[in-house]
C-alpha cells in the first residue's frame, strides 16, 4: 500500500475507513506504510513543524500499537484513533522527544508523555511531530518564535494566528486530521479563525495540564484543532478526564445540557469593534444573517465587563503568572527570551502580592457580572478575532496588534466559560473570518452539537485543503448523560415535558422500540398516562430519545409515579437505552392501544 495524495485533508473517520480496508492481519504494516510515506513527504523547511518523529520513535510507536490491537483482539471500534496522525504542540510533553516551548535554551528531553498525549495514544493515535508556537506561548499572532514566522495558510502575507501557530496550520494544510494546541488567551481560537478551522477550547480542568509547560498556570487549557467539529469533539471526549496528578484537573458535574435549542438565544456584542476592517466586520454580519437563517436569535447586549476582564491579563497583575513560568530562565539568561516576549514577561516584575489579590477580586466581580449578562441566553457568539494582520504590519506593532486579536478571546479563562471557535462566511478578499461560540463551563458538548449544525448548513471546504466538507457524522456518545426513551406524557408539548427541559434535557431523535413491546392507555391517570409492556406478540411503538444530564437523571427518575418506572428498552436497530416501563398490575382496566404505534397517534385518532 502506498500513500496516496488523497489522504491529504483526510478527517478522522476517512483515515478510519482507509484502515477498515486493509486485510485484517496486515493492518500493523498499513500504519507503519501510510505514516513513513506522510512522515517522508513533510520534508525540512515548513516551519510549522520544530520536530518531526525519527524512523525508531515511529517504530516503537507502531508496536505499541500492535500490542494494543492485539488487546482488544483486532476491534477496531475500541481504538478509535487507530493509526492516525497528530501532531503536538512544542510546550507540551511527549515521552522521549524534545520540549522547548519555542526557546532554545530552555529545551529538554521529556521523560514522559503528558497526560493528554497519553490517552490519545492509548485509543491508536500516532504522533508524527511537534509543532511551533509563539514563544512560551505568549503571543496571538505566530511570529513570536526564533524557528520564524508561520505563516497563515491562506496568504503566506498574513499572520497564521498564535501561539498554537504550528498546529493550526498543520491541521488547515490537511497534514494531519487533528492537533493539540493551548489556549489562556485564545492560542487555540485565533489561529483556527484564521485558517478556517475547528478550535475547540475546552472547560478549564477537562483536559489534564500534567506535562504542560505552563503560560498562566490558573487559565491553561489544552486545545484541540481539527477539520470538523466532529472530530474535534472525538478528540477532546478521548483525550479529557480527570486527573489526580494536576493540582487543577477537575471532575464534571454532569450538570450540562448535551445540546443548545433548534431556535438557540445568542447574545451578540451590541457595538462589536473591528479597529477599521471593514472587511471583518462585513464577514461577521454575514455570519450572524446564516445563524437567523438557522434558527437563531439574536440580542444584543452590552460588553464593557467582557472588555474590561479581557484586558486585565495582559494590562495587570495577572501577567505575573506568566513571569513566574519562566522565572529561572528570565534571571539566568534573559536575552535568550524573543525581545518582545521578554518585555511583556518582565513586566511582571512591578506588582506585588497585594496587586494580584486586588486583581483576583476584580476578576471575580467582573466574572460574576459576565455569567448573570449569560444566564439568560444559551451561549455568546464573538467574531474569533477582530481582525487580521500581515507579517509587515505585526512588525512595526507587535503588541498593539497582538491586543487586538484578544478582545473576544482574552476573558474567557478568567470567566471560567467554555468556547468553540468556527469557520465562518469568509472575508471579500478570500481570507477566513471565524465566529465563536462561549457559554458556561461544561457547556463544550451543548456548543459542538450546535457547531456541527452551523458548519453543516455552511459547508465550507476543510481548512486550506480546498476538499468538500463530508457527510455529517454523529458527536460520539459522551458518558456524562442518561439517554431515555419517553413514550407518553413526556413527549414533545406533552404535559410533562417540563420535567425533562426543566433539567437540561435535549430531544436526540424520534425512532421506535424493537417489535415485542405492547402499548396501554392506563385507567385513572392524571394527566393521562400510557404503560409500556415487553410481550410475545408486540409491535414497534414509537418513542422520543432524550439525553438528561446525569447529575439530574435522579431527580427526573424520583418523579416518576407507580406503576410507571425506568428500566431498559429495546429500539429498532438492536441499541438498549433507559425508558418508561409499566408495572403489570396496572393493565386491569386499561385499554390496549398498540394497534396505533404510539401514545401521540392514540391521542389525535
Amino acid at each position: 500500500m502506498a500513500q496516496s495524495v488523497k489522504q491529504f485533508g483526510f478527517t478522522l473517520t476517512e483515515w478510519q475507513r482507509f484502515y477498515q480496508t486493509q486485510p485484517v492481519g496486515a493492518r500493523i504494516d498499513g500504519v507503519r506504510t501510510a505514516i513513513n510515506a506522510l512522515l517522508a513527504s513533510l520534508g525540512g523547511s515548513d516551519n510549522a513543524w520544530l520536530y518531526h518523529a525519527t524512523a525508531a520513535q515511529c517504530e516503537a510507536q507502531y508496536q505499541q500499537l500492535a500490542q494494543r490491537l492485539a488487546a482488544v483482539e483486532g476491534d477496531l471500534s475500541r481504538l478509535p484513533l487507530f493509526g492516525v496522525p497528530f501532531a503536538v504542540k512544542d510546550n507540551i510533553d511527549v515521552g522521549g522527544w524534545p520540549t522547548t516551548a519555542a526557546c532554545p535554551a530552555f529545551s529538554y528531553q521529556a521523560d514522559a508523555d503528558a497526560a493528554v498525549v497519553a490517552r490519545l495514544r492509548a485509543a491508536g493515535a500516532i504522533v508524527v511531530g511537534k509543532t511551533n508556537l509563539d514563544q512560551f506561548a505568549t503571543g496571538l499572532v505566530g511570529t513570536r518564535s526564533p524557528y520564524g514566522a508561520v505563516v497563515n495558510s491562506f496568504d503566506s502575507r498574513y499572520v497564521s494566528g498564535g501561539s498554537s501557530s504550528g498546529s493550526a496550520s498543520v491541521v488547515a494544510r490537511g497534514l494531519v486530521p487533528f492537533s493539540l494546541g493551548t489556549d489562556t488567551a485564545g492560542s487555540g481560537r485565533v489561529p483556527a479563525g484564521f485558517n478556517n478551522i475547528v478550535g475547540l477550547k475546552p472547560t478549564k480542568g477537562w483536559l489534564s495540564s500534567s506535562g504542560l509547560v505552563p503560560a498562566c498556570r490558573l487559565n491553561d487549557t489544552l486545545s484541540v484543532f481539527a477539520l470538523t467539529v466532529a472530530d474535534a469533539a472525538l478528540v477532546a471526549e478521548l483525550a479529557g478526564g480527570f486527573d489526580a496528578a494536576d493540582a487543577y484537573s477537575r471532575h464534571n458535574p454532569n450538570t450540562a445540557p448535551a445540546d443548545l435549542p433548534a431556535a438557540p438565544r445568542f447574545a451578540v456584542p451590541a457595538s462589536p469593534e473591528f479597529f477599521g476592517d471593514r472587511l471583518a466586520e462585513q464577514a461577521f454580519q454575514q455570519a450572524l444573517v446564516q445563524l437567523q437563517a438557522i434558527g437563531a436569535q439574536l440580542e444584543p447586549i452590552d460588553f464593557t465587563a467582557f472588555r474590561e476582564l479581557a484586558e486585565q491579563l495582559y494590562y495587570g497583575p495577572w501577567v505575573a503568572e506568566r513571569t513566574v513560568a519562566v522565572e529561572e530562565l528570565l534571571q539566568s539568561n534573559p536575552q535568550a527570551i524573543n525581545p518582545v516576549v521578554r518585555g511583556i514577561v518582565s513586566s511582571g516584575l512591578q506588582y506585588s502580592a497585594c496587586d494580584a489579590y486586588k486583581a483576583e477580586y476584580l476578576r471575580a466581580e467582573l466574572a460574576r457580572r459576565i455569567h448573570l449578562q449569560l444566564a439568560q441566553f444559551d451561549a455568546l457568539v464573538v467574531p474569533t478575532s477582530p481582525t487580521i494582520r500581515t507579517l509587515a504590519e505585526m512588525a512595526q506593532e507587535p503588541v498593539l496588534f497582538n491586543s487586538q486579536f484578544g478582545i473576544y478571546t482574552n476573558f474567557t479563562n478568567l470567566a471560567d466559560l467554555s468556547a468553540l471557535a468556527l469557520p465562518a462566511p469568509m472575508r471579500a478578499d478570500g481570507l477566513p473570518a471565524g465566529i465563536t461560540l462561549i457559554a458556561p463551563a461544561w457547556h463544550d458538548r451543548a456548543l459542538a452539537a450546535f457547531g456541527q449544525r452551523w458548519q453543516q448548513a455552511l459547508g465550507l471546504p476543510l481548512g486550506a485543503t480546498g476538499h468538500p466538507l463530508p457527510p455529517q457524522q454523529p458527536l460520539p456518545f459522551a458518558e456524562n448523560y442518561a439517554r431515555v426513551a419517553v413514550v407518553g406524557a413526556h413527549l414533545s408539548g406533552m404535559p410533562l415535558n417540563h420535567q425533562l427541559t426543566e433539567r437540561q434535557a435535549v430531544r436526540v431523535e424520534q425512532t421506535t422500540t424493537a417489535p415485542c413491546y405492547r402499548l396501554y392507555a392506563l385507567a385513572d391517570t392524571q394527566p393521562p398516562k400510557p404503560g409500556l409492556v415487553r410481550e410475545d406478540g408486540g409491535a414497534a411503538i414509537s418513542v422520543e430519545l432524550w439525553d438528561i444530564p446525569l447529575a439530574r437523571f435522579g431527580e427526573f427518575v424520583a418523579e416518576i409515579p407507580a406503576p410507571l418506572g425506568i428500566g431498559t428498552l429495546v429500539l429498532a436497530d438492536g441499541r438498549r437505552v433507559k425508558g418508561f416501563i409499566c408495572e403489570p398490575w396496572a393493565l386491569q382496566g386499561a385499554t390496549d392501544i398498540t394497534e396505533f404505534g404510539g401514545w401521540r397517534n392514540y391521542l389525535t385518532r
